[in-house]
């Protein structure tokens, strides 16, 4: 008795069911090293993603490449990152007390020339956050003045390094922020403009520190302090670089190659409503 034919796609899909037994089992009886499952697991998440992308493929009806969450931290990140971006750039020379936690970003006007790309530009040359203690007061003035005591830092960091840069040049944007919400909001803006004070960029690391102790100054000059020194606590004559200037300078360089540099506040708002678009 001649058996059925099979389609094409019921071969196909026979094959596949096959092949992925075959598979799942000789992978199941590998006795893997911590490197070997590291690589099996990370080509096993391209496999997964590549049969999703397939399956999506084959479904007549369209679907969202996301589902928005409002509740998401991420998401809530995202607003907040979006507020902060909408309010009015004050120069920081004028900074003055104020209550609140939140989060803020230093913007530079000046002539430096490393930092020609973003000069005059509405993309953060550094962006940080300011927690004082978690609460749910009304009232502002509990939440202390931890945010404008952040941005006093900021200042009279860059008023030591005289020799490179001026406060003048500087303007900064802040935005009070009910408690919980500020770090979100902080890893998008790092993740959206990618400032190149902050360390996660890993070229001029050190802007942030409050002070090294005594016993911590044999450390390796930052790269901040070694592109801008003025910092008594950062060391001195004789203490070595983490970076030379020349490295710290052509980092920089490949990274604005590579970065997104927003030129004004029509640029940011259209990268966030380009960023709430679902794709089919």
């Amino acid at each position: 008795m001649m058996g059925t034919m099979k389609s094409p796609a019921q071969a196909l899909a026979l094959k596949l069911h096959n092949d992925l037994e075959q598979l799942l089992g000789d992978a199941r009886k590998l006795e893997l090293t911590p490197k070997g499952r590291s690589l099996l697991s990370e080509e096993v998440q391209k496999s997964a993603a590549a049969l999703n992308g397939l399956l999506a493929e084959l479904d007549p009806i369209d679907r969202p490449s996301a589902i928005f969450d409002p509740g998401n931290p991420r998401t809530v990140g995202y607003f907040v990152a979006l507020a902060l971006s909408a309010q009015p750039r004050r120069p920081l020379v004028a900074l003055r007390e104020f209550y609140g936690t939140g989060v803020y970003a230093l913007y530079y006007k000046g002539r430096f020339g490393a930092y020609q790309p973003i000069s005059r530009t509405d993309t953060p040359i550094y962006v940080g956050m300011a927690v004082y203690e978690p609460t749910n007061r009304k009232d502002v003035s509990a939440m202390g003045t931890s945010l404008a005591m952040r941005l006093g830092e900021h200042k009279k960091n860059i008023q030591r390094a005289k020799e490179t840069l001026n406060v003048d040049d500087f303007d900064y944007r802040a935005l009070v922020v009910q408690s919980g919400w500020e770090g979100p909001a902080e890893a998008h803006l790092i993740r959206m403009f990618r400032p190149i004070w902050n360390k996660e960029m890993k070229i001029l690391q050190g802007f942030g520190k409050h002070g090294d102790s005594i016993t911590t100054r044999a450390n390796k000059r930052s790269p901040w302090d070694t592109l801008h020194a003025g910092r008594n606590w950062a060391g001195g004559e004789g203490q070595t670089d983490k970076k030379t200037p020349t490295l710290i300078e052509r980092e920089l360089q490949t990274h604005f190659e590579n970065s997104i540099v927003y030129r004004s506040f029509e640029d940011v708002f259209a990268s966030f409503v380009s960023g709430l678009k679902q794709s089919e």
